[in-house]
């Protein structure tokens, strides 16, 4: 009796140590497939336009660094990178704060047309932001802030309002409303209760709407190009177009150019990281 017992409780421990090990098998398949191409990037803005294609390996026997120095010179990536990131920053701190107000109002208040403002808002995400350009076209020309800052900022807000919305409600309904009373015999308001109680508690959400809306308006280049007639106004993505002619491409400099274009996108990242994580690992639930 005792050495089937002993059977069993083997044979399943080998089969639970099987399991395992066939998850982590795949999840460093699919972690390896992810990674691949961007240390293939890496390691071709190394090389020469005469060895991209010749030497395949990850690791060029000889180092072109100049390849940096071009690609931002040549590129202007300068002007273009500070244009990114005053894009960037302004449109994720309007989506924060347009998204978390709107989110909590939707959660926490009851007023006419409630459920049907909120239906629209997710009625938009269907629509693909290509489905928009013309309406956008029209709607800023009318309102003369075609080739300006403000109206690529205002289009770009309104692209990532829908979905930050969604998430930030979904986490507001889930908050415990006894944080909120206390926070109002405290003789907090409404706004000082969003302020204090439902934005710190939200961090993790937060991260991830920072992250994905982030990512979306950095690697944004087509409405960019609709929008705006002048090129010093333009984001870094237009640069990386400098290195592309009609008869040849750059490919070091090009790949160079996307490596710098994909850094400041994985620093937010990585700083962002353990709120992502937390939110995920929670499911997003408070606390």
């Amino acid at each position: 009796m005792q050495n089937k017992r002993i059977k069993t409780e083997r044979y399943y421990k080998t089969k639970k140590t099987a399991i395992n090990l066939i998850i982590h098998l795949f999840l460093i398949t699919v972690a390896v497939t992810c990674v691949f191409p961007l240390f293939w990037m890496i390691a071709s803005s190394l090389k020469t336009q005469e060895t991209i294609f010749r030497d395949m390996s990850l690791f060029p026997k000889e180092l072109h660094f100049e390849n940096y120095y071009l690609a931002w010179k040549e590129g202007g990536f300068g002007r273009y990178f500070l244009n990114s990131i005053f894009y960037t920053a302004s449109v994720v701190l309007g989506i924060v704060i347009i998204s978390s107000l709107a989110a909590y109002a939707f959660a926490r208040f009851r007023f006419p047309g409630r459920n049907l403002l909120f239906f629209m808002f997710m009625a938009a995400m269907m629509i693909p932001i290509q489905g928009s350009f013309v309406a956008l076209y029209v709607l800023l020309n009318k309102l003369h802030l075609r080739n300006t800052p403000l109206g690529y900022i205002l289009a770009m807000v309104n692209v990532g309002l829908s979905t930050s919305i969604f998430m930030l409600k979904t986490f507001f309904d889930k908050m415990p409303k006894e944080l909120e009373d206390a926070a109002r015999i405290d003789g907090c308001s409404k706004l000082g209760t969003w302020w204090h109680v439902a934005l710190p508690l939200s961090k993790p959400v937060l991260a991830v709407v920072v992250v994905f809306n982030a990512l979306n308006v950095w690697n944004e280049y087509v409405l960019a190009l609709i929008i705006f007639d002048s090129k010093p106004l333009m984001p870094l993505q237009v640069a990386l177009m400098t290195f592309q002619g009609e008869f040849i491409t750059r490919y070091p400099l090009l790949m160079a150019g996307l490596t710098l274009t994909a850094v400041p996108i994985i620093i937010l990242y990585l700083l962002m990281q353990k709120y992502i994580v937390k939110g995920v690992t929670q499911g997003a639930l408070v606390g």
